[in-house]
């Protein structure tokens, strides 16, 4: 297959798993939202991060000492910067829904994990046609952000006048707010792989088999995003007394799907590296918000299974759609950016 090809079906695969992961927090209606939280934070903690590294990656501690410790810190801050975001979205999942979450929270990491990163790596190519190409691709999933963005606002309209609500427990503006600093904070991922990439290479030069050059980089980003999300949730479990009904209010089901969620979430980003390496040099800054507009899309087919559009009428359904197909142009574009930045 293809580097490109492949770089992209990975890429793809990833952000699949990006826009699904979080399916627990509104399917697990016997557990509180810091357990399920929690819960999948603390396997995504302690089954991925480090025995990933440990059975892929031969003489691990040798390549972090290659790598000045600067390099190390800011990558694990980043990690803790997506910790805090991650806090936030489950938050903003819970208040707005798994289709409007996912989309609203997926495009501002995509324009802040794209668009700036590059601004800060790669100055020079902000100005190239593939720059411009790919800023043009960020401005038309904008576009398609704010359709969806309405599409769940008419949506609460049509719920509450129908008495159906599933209303959200949290206000639309709060949860917005939610949204915004998860987007901010949520974007700090892709400055982790990118601020990281001294680190793929000592892995690279020390022999390490190309998928796995960017497991140490990782190892470093998940222990600070899941650290955080599992002492936030574990403390409000703590606070609130949830920790008491855990295992009385669980079923083997509840903890199938905090193990998927525990999954899912870092090996969705885990695929993504995978395939951004494959795509080229500039595969970090196309590849990024191609993971996001198909997780974006994943979500939304999560929320129209879910139920979550029932009872809905068809001005935001048409909205829904309009946004979905703005991303698909969004997708084409970005593809061709890539292209473009690969070529010089």
């Amino acid at each position: 297959m293809d580097s490109l090809v492949f770089g992209l079906v990975m890429v793809a695969l990833g952000g699949l798993l990006e826009g699904l992961f979080s399916i627990p927090v509104t399917k697990t209606p016997r557990w509180t939202f810091e357990q399920v939280w929690g819960m999948g934070s603390l396997i995504a903690l302690v089954v991925l991060p480090w025995p990933l590294v440990l059975t892929t990656v031969t003489n691990a501690g040798e390549i972090y000492r290659a790598v000045p410790s600067g390099v190390l810190i800011t990558v694990f801050l980043c990690g803790i910067g997506w910790g805090l975001g991650g806090v936030f979205w489950g938050r903003a999942i819970g208040a707005l829904g798994m289709a409007l979450g996912v989309s609203l929270l997926m495009g501002l990491i995509n324009v802040l994990g794209s668009i700036a990163p590059m601004a800060i790596f790669e100055p020079e190519k902000l100005g190239s046609r593939g720059g411009l190409t790919l800023m043009a691709a960020v401005a038309v999933l904008i576009g398609g952000v704010l359709c969806i963005a309405a599409a769940g606002r008419y949506r609460e309209q049509e719920l509450a006048k129908g008495g159906k609500a599933d209303a959200p427990r949290i206000p639309f503006l709060v949860g917005l707010g939610f949204c915004v600093l998860s987007g901010v904070l949520s974007a700090l991922v892709n400055f982790g792989f990118i601020f990281g990439q001294p680190l793929a290479a000592a892995a690279a030069k020390a022999g390490v088999a190309s998928y796995a050059t960017s497991f140490p980089v990782w190892a470093l980003v998940f222990t600070g995003n899941y650290l955080v999300n599992a002492v936030y949730a574990l403390a409000i479990m703590v606070r609130r007394g949830t920790w008491r009904t855990l295992t009385a209010n669980s079923s083997l089901a509840y903890w199938a799907a905090v193990l998927f969620m525990g999954l899912a979430w870092p090996g969705g980003i885990i695929i993504y590296g995978i395939g951004a390496a494959a795509m080229g040099p500039f595969g970090a800054y196309a590849g990024f918000p191609m993971m996001i507009l198909t997780s974006i899309v994943a979500g939304n087919l999560a929320g129209v299974i879910g139920g979550e559009w029932k009872g809905t009428q068809s001005r935001s359904r048409r909205f829904m759609a309009v946004g979905i197909l703005i991303m698909f142009a969004a997708f084409g574009l970005l593809g061709f950016a890539n292209r473009l930045l690969s070529a010089g």
